[in-house]
């Protein structure tokens, strides 16, 4: 059972470690600004998923920001001028919007000699002919990467989480995006509430077959943030919420599922300590990581054994 880390991957690519910078487009999301509904998805925080982006100003300020905040994760040996990035507009919805102006920040952006990607994090219904024909511009310059929020396969689950459309629209979205060669990652949420260990696998093994074939999958662990509509549930409701040692138990019946060549962008994620509700033991990510890799590990030697 082994994988293919985003780390791996970029190394490869690049010949060099390479770290992800987040920034901020401006955008908003029609499942906030009542398009499509209001509040958003039930499990997004009032950032917009993107609590860890550089603030909204001139995106040559906003790269120095976040650049600070990754720098002294580079070994010493890399000296400043050689590092590389890839710039992730994670907040919102980073198709939603003025295409044109869409296009002048995002053309700056990519321009840049330090970034190597372009990656936005988006809705399947927010992928438009405007925007495709910005993407495949784009991807001309530099490799750029759609992240898709689909969460979960399961219509019962996106209703009660108001993801706001169904799956048949990210069908949709997914293949016009493969077809103009972008590469698309998918955001998959273990721990939705009501879904089942089965419900959860049966949307990753959906995403395993996928055709075209997926280039890349985040698999997020649930977080019940403050001031969200699952935090409220949460509180009037309580829902199941994974042990640590049930999270990994899951984790590694994903890996199996998915093709190794699939890179795998996330195995956890990152809920902010202020924010954060439940589960309180994955505000220690250094322990979460460890214990995560060192049952994949274990679990890839018994694989190999049998």
């Amino acid at each position: 059972m082994e994988y293919i880390s985003l780390s791996q991957s970029l190394k490869k690519i690049f010949n060099t470690k390479v770290y992800k910078i987040s920034l901020t487009s401006g955008c908003t999301c029609p499942n906030r600004d009542g398009k499509i509904s209001y509040g958003g998805c039930t499990f997004c925080s009032e950032g917009g998923s993107g609590d860890f982006a550089a603030p909204f100003v001139p995106i040559d300020e906003q790269i120095k920001i976040a650049k600070e905040r990754v720098n002294n994760k580079f070994s010493s040996k890399i000296a400043p001028e050689d590092r590389k990035y890839i710039a992730y507009f994670q907040s919102f919805t980073n198709t939603y919007g003025d295409v044109d102006f869409l296009s002048r920040i995002y053309m700056e952006t990519i321009k840049k000699d330090e970034i190597v990607a372009l990656s936005l994090g988006t809705r399947p219904d927010c992928i438009n002919d405007k925007v495709l024909e910005m993407l495949k511009n784009l991807n001309k310059i530099k490799p750029v990467w759609v992240e898709l929020g689909l969460q979960t396969i399961h219509e019962t689950t996106a209703q009660k989480i108001n993801r706001g459309y169904k799956l048949e629209v990210f069908e949709e979205a997914y293949r016009k995006l493969k077809e103009i060669g972008i590469t698309v990652i998918v955001h998959v949420i273990l721990g939705l509430p009501g879904e089942s260990e089965d419900d959860i696998l049966q949307t990753v093994s959906y995403l395993a077959n996928i055709s075209p074939k997926l280039d890349g999958i985040k698999l997020q662990l649930l977080h019940v943030l403050k001031n969200t509509k699952l935090a409220r549930e949460y509180e009037e409701n309580p829902f199941k919420i994974f042990t640590l040692d049930e999270y990994v138990d899951l984790v590694i019946k994903c890996l199996k599922i998915l093709p190794e060549d699939i890179v795998i962008h996330r195995i956890t994620g990152d809920g902010p300590k202020k924010l954060l509700i439940a589960p309180l033991w994955s505000a220690d990510k250094k322990r979460v990581l460890n214990t995560l890799n060192n049952a994949i590990r274990k679990a890839s030697r018994e694989d190999k054994n049998k």
